[in-house]
């Protein structure tokens, strides 16, 4: 059963109320998020109290600055299961428009999370910063909130030999090829949801049928061929490689997540289906005929299979 999905506009369900929440955006949901969140859930397991993890959307950086490229590591819907799986009884979205960029730190803490919330007690990273101009950080909280009955704890960094766990670096991994060092820190490998659309019919032309993704609001990985993992609806894992890229041996480009499952040919358009990245195979290359890309991708096939199999 998925956990509630609450809007930090509207006021807190009674049976919520009174909740440890983990503040924060914790998109990705990586080692440093995931300590922050379990912190949240033993506070409010030894309270007795609802345990819930909030996050903004969109994220403050799309606001304030829109034509940033895009960086997002898990929709909506992604961190929904994470937050379920870590143990959370709800997800709490705070809506970052115009009107949250505007609430002061002082109101932000008595009017959303104190008045309209309901909210206990807060667990957050010791860097969160909130409130217009960023005018609230962990030492305003502490003082604020207790004050009104808000207790707040701030998590240190969760650091491993090359420095501090972060969403950035994590799409630095993604941006080099790095798989490994991405499901290292994500605890799980980087992975887009998305439905499956129709396509130009090349791959199945080719030999190479593929699951047409559009890439929307994620970070683009390297462009290239990858070994990947396919999750349907019902829950079947399929292994497979695919190409992301503005796939340059076709006119015009378009850019495509283009996953093909290994020994399957049942038809999922329109079916909603995510796709982990597990290993970089190589760059994205213009071929000089079609014979030469199949020969390629036979190869790309063969090497993803080989590293999947492997796992």
């Amino acid at each position: 059963m998925t956990i509630p999905r609450l809007n930090a506009n509207q006021r807190m369900p009674d049976e919520l109320r009174s909740a440890v929440v983990a503040l924060g955006n914790f998109d990705g949901f990586h080692l440093g998020h995931q300590a922050v969140a379990g912190e949240a859930i033993r506070q409010a397991r030894a309270a007795g109290r609802p345990a819930i993890i909030a996050t903004f959307d969109p994220h403050p950086v799309r606001f304030f600055t829109p034509q940033a490229p895009w960086f997002r590591l898990t929709t909506l819907d992604q961190r929904q299961h994470l937050f379920e799986a870590a143990g959370a009884d709800a997800m709490l979205v705070f809506d970052f428009d115009a009107s949250l960029a505007a609430t002061s730190a002082q109101d932000f803490i008595v009017k959303l999370l104190v008045e309209r919330l309901g909210i206990s007690a807060v667990v957050t990273g010791e860097d969160f910063t909130f409130g217009k101009g960023r005018g609230g950080n962990i030492d305003v909280l502490r003082e604020l909130g207790a004050v009104h009955g808000l207790g707040s704890i701030a998590m240190g960094p969760v650091v491993d030999e090359s420095g501090v766990i972060s969403s950035s670096r994590i799409r630095e991994a993604l941006q080099a090829g790095d798989c490994a060092t991405a499901t290292q820190l994500l605890t799980r490998p980087f992975a887009v949801e998305g439905l499956v659309q129709h396509g130009d019919k090349n791959g199945r032309l080719l030999g190479f049928p593929t699951a047409n993704i559009d890439m929307g609001h994620y970070l683009r990985p390297r462009y290239g061929i990858y070994a990947v993992k396919g999750r349907l609806p019902d829950g079947r894992v399929l292994n497979g490689a695919a190409n992301l890229g503005i796939r340059p041996s076709f006119d015009p480009p378009k850019e495509l997540l283009e996953p093909h499952f290994f020994d399957f040919g049942e038809d999922v358009y329109g079916q909603q289906i995510e796709v982990e990245f597990h290993a970089f195979i190589r760059g994205e290359a213009k071929f000089d005929s079609m014979d030469a890309l199949m020969v390629q991708m036979a190869k790309d096939c063969d090497k993803a299979r080989d590293i999947l199999d492997a796992q």
